[in-house]
């Protein structure tokens, strides 16, 4: 039976299911999920076997929250021999398609990381196999890849246990397993850090940089101390006005480019309309911090916001999807057209990271 395969952080696979089972049905396609238990894998069995690259080239990626990279089965949990892996997967696979790129993947878990050195091992002379019988093309460079093409995943579950399958270039994560693998910065006071890096890797195309990620910009911080998303406005030679009662990191009020206002981030207005970004890392309750977001791009404090909203013990998918509509809803009262885009990244934990703007002129008042 044809499955879609998800990957997810280890812990909420009831969510990711939850999602996936949801966008299928708004399409008309149905499944049953198979929830892989703190291993962040999800099966989503089809009960129509050509759903799957339907629902692929019909529902993007980037509106999933939970899911950080999916692909369609090619096969069933095929068990291999201890020798001639290569010659099993290949005859596995048969010749009637082709793939731009191989992903060798296994479970974001301790045992999956185990695994990461055989298929470390295994990759040079599976990639060679497969380019032998032209199942796989010739070698090219990450940034050459065919966005028209697929992407074969071989999933290892064990040593001697793999599922096959494929996922739409264009429709999938550019990283492995979609773990991009960031380093933190020795400079930063704090590993949140990574979670705005992460953040604006995802959400903003790497093109738009120079205009959107740009130096010289002005931004504000919501809930900044001790400045680990602070730092990363700064390195990108913004100006920052940091807003929070707690103390912020020396190194970064040395540089010249901050502000550091001692407050409550929920009771703060700019004086002017020249903050481009507004950021908020604030441990707040979700409802309060996306009704705050909203405020802050209606009345133009802001051109566009990245922040997160926190998630609760239970109820976790659908207090997400509430949070979301809240917002959605002050746009359309609004009859604005907008971005707004959410995801559990990586380097976040118990929370997922929003990115929001306005695509049409602010309302008159």
């Amino acid at each position: 039976m044809t499955a879609i395969v998800l990957y997810c952080r280890p812990g909420f696979e009831k969510e990711c299911g939850a999602e996936i089972q949801e966008k299928a049905a708004w399409n008309e396609m149905y499944g049953y999920l198979e929830l892989k238990k703190n291993q962040g894998l999800v099966f989503f069995h089809l009960h129509d076997g050509s759903h799957g690259e339907a629902l692929m080239k019909n529902l993007p990626l980037k509106r999933l929250i939970f899911a950080r990279q999916w692909f369609v089965t090619l096969t069933e949990k095929i068990d291999l021999p201890d020798y001639n892996r290569v010659e099993a997967i290949v005859d596995a696979l048969g010749n009637e398609w082709q793939y731009d790129d191989l992903r060798m993947e296994m479970a974001d878990t301790n045992d999956g990381k185990a695994l990461s050195k055989f298929c470390r091992k295994l990759a040079v002379p599976l990639r060679q196999g497969l380019r032998k019988v032209k199942v796989l093309t010739d070698k090219q460079s990450k940034t050459d890849v065919n966005q028209d093409g697929a992407i074969l995943h071989a999933l290892f579950l064990t040593g001697q246990t793999v599922v096959l399958g494929f996922s739409l270039a264009r429709n999938s994560s550019n990283h492995v397993m979609g773990i991009p693998r960031l380093k933190f910065p020795s400079q930063s006071p704090s590993r949140s850090t990574l979670k705005l890096d992460e953040a604006f890797l995802h959400f903003i195309p790497k093109d738009e940089w120079e205009t959107r990620l740009t130096s010289g910009m002005n931004a504000v911080d919501l809930g900044s101390a001790p400045g680990g998303w602070t730092y990363q406005l700064v390195r990108r030679g913004m100006m920052v006005t940091a807003i929070d009662n707690g103390p912020m990191a020396e190194s970064l009020m040395e540089t010249g480019q901050v502000k550091h206002k001692m407050m409550d981030g929920f009771k703060y207005v700019p004086m002017k309309q020249n903050v481009y970004w507004l950021v908020c890392d604030m441990i707040e309750k979700p409802q309060r911090v996306a009704k705050l977001m909203a405020e802050w791009l209606l009345n133009g404090y802001c051109k566009e916001a990245m922040f997160n909203l926190k998630l609760p013990m239970k109820g976790r998918y659908q207090q997400v999807t509430d949070d979301l509509q809240s917002i959605k809803d002050a746009f359309s009262q609004h009859n604005m057209t907008y971005e707004l885009y959410a995801k559990h990244l990586y380097y976040d934990r118990e929370e997922i990271t929003v990115h929001a703007r306005l695509l049409s002129p602010l309302p008159q008042k």
